[in-house]
């Protein structure tokens, strides 16, 4: 049992992660901008915290900066996001992210991803990074000064490699467009509309192939169909389910 933060402007993201988490023992707290998880931070050390990249106040990439620039670094963080570029992500796990979870989640990866987090633990935590000086920034913990931990092995060309095929653009036959003067997350629920719609159209309605196509776990693909007011076939869900 490992003591999780969730760090996601989405309300929908952070119960769905807190359910599946803890219906894995875990005992999970959320907070829904950067300042809630500045202060969670202050008041206790996760184990583990999964960071959403963009919220509206303050990024993930920033909070992740002024954790290192603190030595409250102490714990692997797994950054999320649904429209992150390669750069982007591949500076998160430069400052001190341990890995990086593309949104929508699918069950096996988020399991996959923590536990590989939590197995690795605060030892080897990126927090003690150089700092502005081009010194290394020592970790704080009780006063104590702990040794500068270990670099995960973690491989940032594999990493980017396995990201752009994530993020390339599709065929010309699947293409999709949206307005850009569109406000992004009306842009990207319009784009997960249509990412759904055509899987759906493609599987023949079946939800069971739909979630092995999409890598979502069928109840995570109810909720996100619900969630974007995609209407799926009721009679091969209860046909499904029996």
């Amino acid at each position: 049992m490992a003591n999780i933060l969730v760090v996601d402007d989405e309300m929908g993201i952070r119960e769905l992660l807190s359910e599946i988490l803890g219906d894995e023992g875990h005992v999970v707290t959320t907070a829904e901008h950067a300042n809630q998880a500045r202060e969670m931070r202050l008041a206790s050390s996760p184990d583990l915290v999964l960071l959403d990249i963009w919220m509206p106040d303050t990024d993930g990439v920033t909070l992740l900066k002024e954790w290192q620039r603190d030595g409250l670094l102490t714990m692997p963080v797994i950054m999320m996001s649904g429209h992150a570029t390669i750069d982007t992500a591949v500076e998160a796990t430069r400052i001190g992210a341990m890995n990086f979870l593309e949104k929508p989640i699918s069950l096996q990866k988020l399991l996959k991803t923590v536990q590989q987090g939590l197995s690795r633990g605060p030892e080897n935590a990126r927090g003690a990074m150089l700092n502005a000086n081009g010194r290394i920034n020592p970790m704080r913990e009780n006063g104590m000064i702990a040794a500068p931990p270990t670099q995960p092995s973690f491989d940032t060309n594999e990493f980017s490699n396995e990201l752009a095929e994530q993020i390339s653009y599709a065929p010309p036959e699947n293409e999709f467009r949206v307005s850009f003067e569109l406000p992004l997350r009306e842009a990207r629920d319009a784009f997960e509309r249509a990412y759904f719609e055509h899987h759906l159209i493609k599987e023949g309605g079946s939800m069971t192939r739909v979630a092995e196509r999409t890598g979502l776990e069928r109840t995570h693909l109810y909720r996100k169909l619900k969630q974007l007011g995609v209407e799926f076939p009721k009679a091969q869900k209860k046909t499904e389910q029996e």
